[in-house]
């Protein structure tokens, strides 16, 4: 993998690059729709596609429990299984298995847990997880790495960044695909020291790319960008820096502006299901009773297929009703908003106008859902 940065915006950190793989190139920075257990809900490859996405986030916990990372392989990898010919991520796990809480055990080795589907016992250790994203095809694969919860005592902080250096080195040993790639991940909850400590042992060991996580796991907007501005300073700026789990608009253009060149949520499809859509000017909740007769589109402007076909009266028409194409239509425009406006801030920061893109952001945004002028220190 190489990774060519392009652009930089000098007032800020944020920059634009390109990303090379065997499989071809995607540009960042970049938002990767997450496809859990192998599809980006209700949505297929051909809707992704036809918005823009460049590559998709798929989970190691979900997709070696159902269907298994054998059967996948048997039938050619992740990308033929689901028919997507973009770029393909894979968390580890690690999260997944760390959210069970009274349902795993955590050893040196690794983790023993039960599944959540039928309370089967299974374990996953950094070995475990490398074969199955192996297995799987992944073009980039995430280190095996533990995930402490929010707010955690600095002692057992302490020990989970130690144990999470010691699963990379042995992620990092373990003999992948000549076209895979490895990243590894900085953990360290918000404490600015153990950031430190993570990120200088993680790259000490070398990885294709870093990322950082441990972040949106309950912690306020203000803590997490606290966290971004002592801890991307730390990793080598000739690769790219990917914040796990990360999708609200707002948090987006603050870290892009921060350095982050990577991004994956489930939140915008999460909240498409629930009938929260997204526009320049805030969050737009279908199911309100004023849309009942609105002829508009979602956004006047946008160019997704919901807003060039359907208006608002309708779309809430199929939330009430819970009908399924309501799903569709939404998470369509919500993914759309969102690779838009990465696309958006490519082109600011190419034309070197990234902070007066940043400045008419937030200018859009209604007021009384952040601080503005807390974001735009």
């Amino acid at each position: 993998m190489e990774f060519d940065i392009l652009s930089r915006c000098g007032e800020t950190k944020a920059r634009c690059g390109v990303i090379k793989t065997a499989r071809g190139n995607f540009d960042t920075p970049v938002f990767m729709p997450v496809g859990t257990s192998g599809s980006v809900k209700s949505v297929c490859p051909e809707d992704l596609a036809g918005i823009g996405a460049q590559i998709i986030l798929g989970n190691t916990y979900h997709l070696y429990l159902r269907p298994g990372h054998k059967v996948i392989e048997k039938l050619g990898g992740l990308h033929k299984f689901m028919n997507w010919n973009g770029h393909i991520l894979t968390d580890s796990g690690g999260f997944q298995v760390f959210s069970l809480s009274s349902l795993r055990k955590i050893s040196e080795e690794g983790v023993e847990f039960q599944s959540h589907i039928d309370g089967s016992k299974h374990f996953i250790g950094p070995e475990q997880s490398m074969e199955i994203q192996k297995s799987l095809g992944s073009d980039i694969i995430m280190s095996f790495d533990e995930c402490p919860p929010y707010p955690c005592e600095y002692d057992y902080m302490l020990g989970s960044v130690e144990r999470t250096t010691r699963w990379a080195a042995r992620s990092r040993n373990f003999d992948l695909g000549r076209n895979q790639s490895l990243f590894g991940i900085v953990q360290g909850g918000v404490y600015p020291d153990l950031r430190e400590k993570s990120a200088r042992e993680i790259v000490g060991i070398g990885f294709d790319g870093y990322a950082i996580g441990g972040l949106s796991v309950g912690e306020d907007r203000p803590a997490r960008l606290k966290v971004l501005d002592y801890t991307v300073p730390l990793l080598p700026e000739k690769y790219p820096v990917y914040l796990m789990g990360i999708g609200e608009p707002e948090d987006l253009v603050e870290s892009v502006a921060r350095g982050v060149d990577m991004f994956d949520c489930v939140m915008p499809t999460r909240n498409a299901r629930n009938g929260t859509l997204f526009t320049s000017g805030g969050k737009l909740v279908i199911k309100n009773a004023k849309y009942a007769e609105d002829p508009d589109p979602v956004e006047t402007g946008c160019n997704c297929y919901t807003c060039r076909n359907f208006s608002r009266a309708y779309l809430r028409h199929l939330f009430m009703s819970r009908e399924l194409l309501s799903y569709r239509l939404n998470t369509i425009h919500n993914l759309y908003y969102i690779l838009q406006l990465m696309k958006n801030i490519r082109s600011a920061i190419y034309s070197g106008s990234f902070s007066e893109f940043r400045e008419m952001f937030f200018s859009l945004r209604k007021e009384g859902t952040f601080d503005k002028e807390e974001l735009l220190k």
